[in-house]
């Protein structure tokens, strides 16, 4: 969907940043106690971006900063808070790329715009998913190929597990069954880790997964990943080939975990905050954490990361209309 090029822009992003004077610039700080509004669970992938951060932001950009979950609707609780909150800085929103990208396609009513609601700031990460084999699935399947051959050998018996129902996980594992012409029934779990807990114990014979969620098990050999979505190899399972690189040239599904703030927001402070979160994605703690979990720091200016936005919800239009898939409350 986004190739590494258009994503992997961080080092030319801060180096302009730096050109402009905005670089480790003495911004003063806001007064007042500004929030992370994050739309998943504390203790999930979100925190392990978001925390990290706003303790290197904390009296920097604003006197105080803190992570707040506001949970369910799949992030869209979080969105339509921001949405509603006062253009001053203070509430910032972190989300990933599939409520402003997706979900405007498979919804048949937002109550909210992600290209006029909000103030793009930038990305923070990207993440590829994994096509996820367990010891449901026969040993000798090693390929995608090898997969869509037992898949239409087994009809009955081929399901696979998805975090969640209408997710860019879900989609890959729908844009797989047309691009294959075989038969796939999506099993849709609420999360990542019970799903994981069903396909390590044989009841779910593929899922597809976040990469970070499932590294150390493929690692271990307790799991075997039989593609991943991005357009290239991931760092983190370089080993691995992509779908594309196996054939299947229409499925390189990636996101990235974006910061927006409401619409409206004076652009001084949208760029104070870009260039203190690009500076913070530079500390070489934080990237070597963030490789533990599988997400590579991204960072682009407020007018790139608006672009990617748009473009992610241009690409998305065809591929939900395709599936005929129709997200329900």
């Amino acid at each position: 969907m986004w190739n590494r090029r258009e994503l992997l822009q961080g080092g030319a992003a801060l180096s302009a940043l730096a050109s402009l004077g905005l670089g480790r610039t003495a911004w003063a700080q806001l007064n007042g106690n500004a929030a992370i509004i994050s739309g998943f669970p504390a203790g999930g992938m979100g925190d392990n971006v978001a925390r990290p951060v706003a303790e290197r932001l904390r009296g920097r950009y604003a006197t105080s900063l803190v992570v707040e979950a506001r949970t369910g609707a799949g992030g869209r609780i979080a969105v339509e808070y921001v949405k509603r909150a006062a253009p001053d800085g203070l509430t910032i929103l972190q989300i990933p790329s599939s409520p402003m990208t997706l979900y405007p396609h498979t919804y048949k009513k937002l109550n909210y715009d992600p290209l006029t609601d909000f103030a793009p700031v930038c990305s923070t990460v990207t993440y590829a998913f994994s096509f996820t084999a367990g010891p449901g699935l026969p040993a000798e399947v090693k390929t995608v190929a090898d997969y869509v051959a037992w898949a239409r050998a087994n009809p009955k018996l081929a399901t696979y597990g998805v975090p969640a129902a209408g997710s860019a996980l879900h989609f890959a594992g729908m844009m797989l069954q047309k691009a294959a012409g075989i038969e796939m029934s999506a099993i849709p779990y609420r999360g990542g880790a019970p799903l994981l807990n069903d396909v390590m114990g044989g009841q779910v014979p593929v899922s597809f997964n976040v990469i970070g969620e499932v590294m150390p098990h493929v690692r271990s050999g307790k799991l075997r990943s039989l593609a991943i979505t991005s357009a290239e190899r991931s760092p983190f399972l370089p080993e691995v080939p992509t779908m594309v690189e196996q054939g299947y040239k229409d499925i390189a599904v990636q996101e990235w975990l974006g910061w927006f703030l409401p619409a409206r927001t004076p652009p001084d402070l949208v760029l104070k905050l870009n260039a203190l979160v690009g500076e913070a994605l530079q500390a070489p703690d934080l990237v070597a954490a963030l490789a533990t979990h599988g997400l590579q720091p991204v960072h682009q200016s407020p007018q790139e990361f608006a672009r990617l936005v748009k473009a992610g919800f241009d690409k998305w239009a065809p591929i939900v209309r395709a599936t005929g898939f129709t997200a329900e409350d």
